[in-house]
């Protein structure tokens, strides 16, 4: 049942998902900026983890408040190196402590170089049933830049074998604007995804981000002019073949959009649980808090031990968001949907009035960033691709 003390007068809760995260890879690439820590093709203590995984919860219920949990992400990290046997601890362990919606979506992410279809079919009988597949690149020369350790034909019979394991909705990741890209070399990449008939398309350009071997030694990127003809080129190929972009960089069929995401983008609640894992949650009194999961595996492992009374001791660090920041936390994750959102979403998942942005959303529509609509807040086409410049208007 709903709960009976509805969020700052809101009649509805706020949809309440769950990201968990698998911390570990076979090897980190050179651009991967996430929580992610080389564990080769060892045994991972699989047990330890979905335990410590089960009391981080145990320590996070009461932000549960009754409501179902509409969605899970697993991501890292690479989760297909955990096997089905600890997915299915950690889902019975789940089901013990929350309720699922009845049309729940669970993703989980995949390494081409890490599957193979026996594990997908347990995967799926598991109850999970949408994958994310890391292609990233169909080219041999950018696969070994980008450090995979998978190639093109590991890649297709990873889309062959999710299909064939009974999974009718999958994702593939795929990047652009990589290393000497050529716009033709580009295209021919997302023709290949798109001859695999995925469901979703995750198409985005190679970012340089800190902390990273390729942020240490840049490799040469494309010109803007280069990049500019990829994504054109790349928007008219997708369309035409049936994926409607719905988010900057997500394209979907009919009915396929991410729905965890889509929680992201609508200012939703998630649970977060897992090595260096984020999460955003809305308290009964209207505040809305977000927090980070200790880092390093070792020390999320060792966090059972630690005496932390009253609090986590999973977490590493937590904060409310003050009031004069959610309208910038709002439209750095609304504004990214193509078709943006109803503008009384603002007020529901902020508490905040509407006339609280009210004058910002004039200038941005009178500048033709925003569509001239009040009862609805997006981006123009114009607005789109000066979207860091639309979500500034609304910081401080």
């Amino acid at each position: 049942m709903p709960p009976t003390t509805p969020f700052r007068g809101q009649p509805m809760p706020i949809p309440l998902a769950l990201y968990i995260h698998v911390p570990w890879c076979v090897r980190k690439c050179p651009y991967c900026d996430f929580n992610s820590h080389e564990a080769g093709r060892d045994a991972l203590p699989e047990r330890e983890y979905v335990a410590a995984l089960l009391a981080d919860l145990d320590h996070d219920l009461a932000f549960v408040q009754q409501r179902d949990i509409t969605s899970i992400f697993i991501g890292g990290g690479t989760p297909s190196l955990l096997s089905p046997h600890a997915y299915d601890a950690l889902f019975a362990g789940l089901q013990k402590r929350l309720r699922f919606a009845t049309d729940i979506e669970i993703t989980l992410e995949a390494n081409p170089g890490t599957v193979e279809q026996a594990k997908f079919r347990n995967y799926r009988s598991l109850g999970i049933n949408r994958l994310s597949i890391g292609v990233q690149s169909f080219d041999a020369a950018q696969l070994q830049a980008l450090g995979r350790i998978h190639g093109r034909d590991e890649a297709k019979r990873a889309a062959d074998a999710a299909r064939a394991a009974g999974f009718d909705n999958f994702n593939l990741d795929l990047m652009h604007g990589l290393p000497g890209q050529t716009p033709d070399a580009a295209i021919a990449d997302l023709d290949q995804a798109i001859a695999l008939a995925p469901t979703h398309l995750s198409w985005y350009q190679l970012t340089i981000e800190p902390n990273t071997v390729f942020f240490s030694m840049p490799p040469a990127l494309p010109e803007d002019e280069a990049l500019a003809d990829i994504e054109d080129g790349g928007f008219a190929r997708l369309a035409a073949a049936g994926y409607a972009r719905y988010e900057v960089s997500a394209f979907a069929r009919a009915d396929r959009q991410c729905r965890h995401n889509r929680n992201y983008w609508e200012f939703g609640d998630y649970l977060a649980l897992g090595a260096g894992a984020h999460g955003k949650v809305t308290r009964a009194d209207g505040e809305v808090l977000r927090y980070r999961k200790t880092r390093l595996p070792r020390d999320y492992l060792a966090a059972s031990t630690r005496i932390a009374a009253g609090t986590n001791p999973f977490t590493s660090e937590s904060s409310t968001v003050a009031p004069d920041e959610l309208p910038f936390e709002f439209m750095l994750n609304a504004l990214r949907l193509v078709d943006g959102v109803d503008a009384a979403l603002f007020s529901a998942r902020t508490g905040l009035p509407p006339e609280r942005i009210a004058r910002t959303l004039a200038e941005l529509r009178a500048r033709g960033l925003l569509v001239e609509d009040e009862r609805h807040i997006a981006c123009t086409n114009t607005g789109l691709r000066f979207l860091n410049d639309v979500v500034g208007a609304f910081a401080g």
